[in-house]
């Protein structure tokens, strides 16, 4: 075991390989798939795998999948989770006993791990991605109306611009704000929450991993580990599959945790098509590749949302990063507010402190082993 703090880093390169050293120590099968391009220091980056076999040494039908870095600098926090898992012993022993394969996947998108976007490569938001893009795609009409104030012309934005934000939220809400911007959509490339018009490398490479391990597999469970939404420290359980009223029961058996007395759960599932979660709607969600991989297997997952900072915050955050990925050489990117605006970006998805890192890890282990269970029930 490790302490809690050492299974977090700083950098893309330092999670890469705290996550690929506690995987060879553990004795598990490694692979790698190389991003075509460099990280911000110019290192490799890569989507790297490890694969944790039962006792028996044989791939069991039942799998579960604990995943980082969808949303690049969210990897800050999913990948600790990831390579403090591989260092538990109890959690290693208590899978193998229980017949379960687990698959970890380190950086789905190292690009933005690496470079502190939230992004891939290609400025998309990989978890709108999962599109039949030879259909036509959703339509965000809403966001048309704050494409233009979302991406003002200087950074920091003046006051008319935030007038104009707050007017909208004023008239609107602040939840059919998020909405409009984190819904996705597909006519700014350069916007925020953007879901592209093709699948991204990050799209592809998953497809491939996930078929990889799809023979004989029965049973599938995911856990998909965010940052950005709810309280600070908060790990919500956010259903992810599609609107079906079965796999969200069962979901709910999964990781609900125990019923208190006054009727709710220890640790509830939520789910944005009833309006419990505080996610909005979302398009384009990756879970769809699960449902093409494991076509006639039973699926359940979640997404674990911790939170960090008011959304108001992080909205800024994502604002001023898009922005100076889109203006780098504009005067107003000097030195200093480029470092601010990354530090910002960070801060805005991961808390760097002992407590919220305790917080982390306490409930991501805590659905680990849930899903081991559920996955024999």
């Amino acid at each position: 075991m490790i302490e809690v703090g050492a299974a977090f880093s700083s950098t893309y390169a330092e999670a890469r390989i705290k996550f690929l050293e506690a995987a060879a120590i553990a004795g598990l099968q490694i692979n790698s798939f190389n991003h075509p391009l460099l990280g911000k220091d110019g290192e490799t980056l890569a989507m790297d795998t490890a694969l944790q076999l039962p006792a028996s040494g044989k791939a069991s039908d039942k799998l579960l999948i604990l995943s980082s870095a969808c949303h690049g600098v969210e990897g800050y926090c999913g990948s600790g989770v990831q390579t403090y898992a591989l260092h538990d012993a109890e959690w290693l022993a208590h899978a193998r006993a229980h017949d379960v394969t687990v698959l970890y996947i380190h950086a789905l998108n190292p690009y933005g791990f690496s470079h502190i976007r939230r992004t891939t490569h290609e400025n998309v938001d990989l978890n709108r991605n999962f599109h039949d893009f030879s259909k036509p795609l959703p339509v965000n009409a809403a966001y048309r109306e704050v494409a233009e104030m979302l991406m003002p012309d200087h950074w920091p934005p003046n006051a008319d611009n935030m007038a104009l934000l707050q007017a909208y939220i004023a008239k609107h809400g602040e939840f059919a704000f998020q909405a409009a911007v984190s819904g996705g959509q597909h006519e700014y490339p350069k916007g925020l929450f953007y879901g592209g018009v093709a699948p991204t490398w990050s799209n592809v490479t998953l497809r491939s991993v996930l078929s990889q391990h799809a023979s004989g597999v029965n049973k599938v469970g995911w856990i998909d580990l965010h940052t950005g939404l709810g309280p600070s420290g908060l790990g919500e359980r956010i259903f992810a599959g599609k609107n079906d009223a079965v796999a969200l029961a069962r979901t709910r058996r999964w990781w609900a945790g125990a019923q208190k007395e006054d009727g709710t759960y220890e640790t509830p599932i939520t789910s944005f098509y009833d309006g419990t979660s505080t996610s909005a709607k979302l398009t384009g969600l990756m879970w769809s590749a699960a449902d093409d991989a494991f076509p006639n297997a039973e699926y359940t997952a979640i997404a674990m949302e911790y939170g960090t900072v008011p959304q108001l915050q992080v909205s800024m955050a994502l604002r001023a990063e898009n922005w100076l990925h889109h203006n780098p050489t504009h005067p107003d990117a000097t030195p200093t507010m480029t470092r601010k605006i990354k530090q910002d970006m960070l801060d805005a998805f991961f808390t760097n402190t002992d407590n919220w890192k305790t917080q982390i890890i306490t409930q991501a282990r805590q659905s680990l082993f849930q899903a081991v269970a559920g996955l024999n029930s």
